[in-house]
């Protein structure tokens, strides 16, 4: 029995029957082959691939928020919440079948790694020795390579009762896509009463290797394909960004974003300038923030649903991205199309090519080291 929700189709009877099904579960907590549930968490079966069984894990706060998560690719598939109706759509991009995923659309609500975003002619260099990664960007390397964190089926750690959390571990074998390094992976989320959702990685490993790690989500706060986020208002704590070619590899220079369509230290339309961009926006944005602590980043503001998204980050830069390939061939469960600019991305990172770019914050992580960091997606309704 599948217990999940539909892209843009979530009703309150959804909900209903998602609590009463639950409810009626017997099954061991450690039984990761049926339904169960635990107090905020229920496990659905979601497919099968690559020989192991996927599952799905919904998890509910006391407001009726609604987020789901599946060990395939450690990917969320629904962001449910109300807009300033009492409304409950999702708000991300997502589907309600295994199948969807793994037609390999780009990316949907997935973990990424071992490196989210590019490196250049998809090679680097660490401590003498020369890498060869996968190139599957054209020359360059994208999110992991063919077979990244996203397209690997994660394990679960048992479940905690009365927690809104679930945590997902994975072991990146040494010389997989081409990283040195046995890498041991763990992302927990979770989801509190204040419709927040923390998404903590950790990561260790044997050899010293390059990481980092994001999330892939697609917003559009409307909770509706039918319409584009160049309305929403998007605000970036952030005075500079760094400057791409034309294969989206940043150039090293750190340039202002004052007086140039990047600018968004003042809250600002999505589409007012987007003209102006070629392609539409896909950059890294160097953010204000001093040091490692949790702060604030960026907001995003929707008049139409009365939606509020706040982005709290421990990372350096975010990637601001606007749906620019997605062409109308993707759609979503209930048929529709999902055209540009029908989703935007905010992604917490280390920036593109810094194990090209010295100048760059590092990713090296080195044996004996924790990896750490933290994001958080805050949903809230505007006064």
């Amino acid at each position: 029995m599948k217990k999940t929700i539909n892209y843009l189709s979530a009703s309150l009877s959804t909900l209903i029957l998602l609590s009463s099904c639950g409810n009626n579960q017997n099954t061991s907590i450690t039984d990761m082959d049926s339904t169960k549930t635990t107090t905020h968490v229920v496990q659905s079966d979601f497919g099968e691939t690559d020989g192991k069984k996927v599952s799905l894990y919904t998890l509910t706060n006391d407001k009726g928020t609604q987020v789901s998560i599946t060990n395939y690719g450690a990917t969320i598939t629904s962001f449910v919440t109300a807009d300033k109706t009492g409304s409950k759509n999702n708000i991300v991009l997502g589907f309600n079948k295994l199948d969807g995923y793994l037609a390999r659309p780009p990316y949907f609500g997935a973990t990424i790694g071992r490196y989210g975003n590019r490196i250049g002619k998809a090679t680097f260099k660490l401590d003498g020795t020369n890498y060869n990664l996968k190139a599957n960007n054209g020359v360059n390397h994208l999110h992991g390579g063919e077979k990244g964190f996203d397209k690997v089926v994660w394990d679960v750690a048992p479940l905690v009762d009365s927690a809104s959390s679930i945590t997902l571990n994975y072991v990146s074998k040494d010389g997989e896509e081409g990283y040195p390094g046995n890498l041991k992976v763990g992302v927990t989320f979770t989801l509190t009463n204040d419709n927040e959702l923390t998404i903590n990685y950790t990561a260790e490993t044997d050899k010293p290797t390059v990481l980092n790690l994001t999330n892939h989500s697609y917003f559009n706060l409307t909770g509706s394909v039918d319409n584009t986020i160049l309305n929403h208002v998007l605000m970036i704590d952030a005075d500079k960004y760094t400057p791409v070619d034309g294969g989206l590899i940043p150039t090293g220079e750190l340039k202002a974003v004052a007086g140039t369509p990047f600018d968004f230290t003042k809250p600002t339309k999505i589409g007012a300038r987007i003209d102006s961009v070629k392609g539409g926006y896909d950059h890294n944005y160097v953010l204000n923030k001093a040091g490692k602590s949790l702060s604030l980043v960026a907001v995003v503001t929707d008049s139409m649903s009365g939606r509020k998204l706040e982005v709290f980050t421990k990372e350096p830069g975010i990637q601001f991205y606007t749906g620019n390939f997605l062409d109308g061939k993707i759609k979503t469960d209930d048929g529709k199309s999902i055209n540009k600019n029908a989703a935007f991305c905010l992604e917490t990172q280390h920036f593109p090519d810094s194990p090209n770019k010295p100048s760059f914050p590092s990713v090296v992580l080195r044996p004996g080291e924790k990896y750490e960091t933290t994001t958080t997606y805050k949903v809230s309704l505007l006064p």
